[in-house]
């Protein structure tokens, strides 16, 4: 009967037997988590690497925008469309994600590999409901300012992000608003800024980083929407859609 018993358990009938036990279920954890583990970051790896292949296209001549998506860790090339960009409405932020999508598809190129991703974007300024674009001359830029000062704006900046997935371009589009309200500025004032030329390339004849900041008196959104591209939303709307614009370990 004895005999029989041990004939059940047959590992136990040497000890060398019973020590390789032992080490086997010693070891198999730690490789199964070492394997696991060296899988995790063979994956990271490889999305790491899809990342930085990824190419970004800024589809703007604005060395703001340029700034802004530089200063935000994200790495691209510059590419301005060569289209006449027109609105259609009168509604400002309907205007802007239409000019910004007009942009965005005129760096399109046959060429672009998968994955590709362009940006377009543009922006407004409006006081009482009307679209204030770029100053025609300095007279022109002091009477908007001189409209503007001591009042409450908005600035709209409508941005468009095209993402090419197997030769189709997926379109995701949003517009930014941030009131600016200005101090009581003299026309001396005024006057002395147009002449440093500054507003001359900007809509609503200022900009807000540049000497005119000065007058800033308060602002109800996001900074950046106001200097030309809405860094924070632009990244928010990018993650919602599944696109990095960035690594980040």
């Amino acid at each position: 009967m004895k005999k029989k018993f041990l004939e059940l358990y047959p590992v136990c009938k040497e000890k060398k037997s019973l020590v390789e036990v032992q080490v086997y279920l010693l070891i198999f954890p730690v490789a199964t988590i070492f394997a696991k583990g060296y899988t995790v970051i063979q994956k990271r790896r490889i999305k790491r690497n899809e990342q930085i292949m990824r190419k970004i296209i800024l589809a703007s001549a604005s060395p703001r925008r340029r700034e802004l998506l530089a200063a935000a860790g994200v790495s691209f090339k510059v590419c301005p469309g060569n289209g006449e960009e027109h609105i259609t409405g009168t509604d400002p932020e309907e205007a802007v994600k239409e000019l910004s999508s007009q942009k965005a598809f005129s760096a399109v190129f046959p060429e672009a590999e998968n994955g590709t991703v362009i940006l377009g974007a543009d922006t407004v300024v409006v006081y009482e409901g009307k679209i204030l674009g770029k100053p025609k001359d300095e007279e022109d830029a002091v009477q908007t300012l001189k409209m503007l000062q001591g009042n409450t704006h908005q600035v709209y900046t409508g941005v468009t992000i095209l993402e090419n997935i197997c030769g189709k371009w997926q379109k995701t589009s949003f517009a930014e608003k941030t009131d600016v309200t200005f101090y009581p500025v003299s026309e001396k004032e005024i006057r002395d800024y147009v002449k440093t030329k500054e507003p001359m390339d900007k809509a609503g004849s200022y900009g807000i980083q540049g000497l005119f900041g000065i007058y800033v008196k308060s602002i109800s959104g996001e900074y950046s929407n106001v200097v030309g591209l809405p860094v924070g939303r632009l990244f928010y709307e990018a993650k919602k859609s599944g696109i990095e614009l960035r690594w980040q370990e």
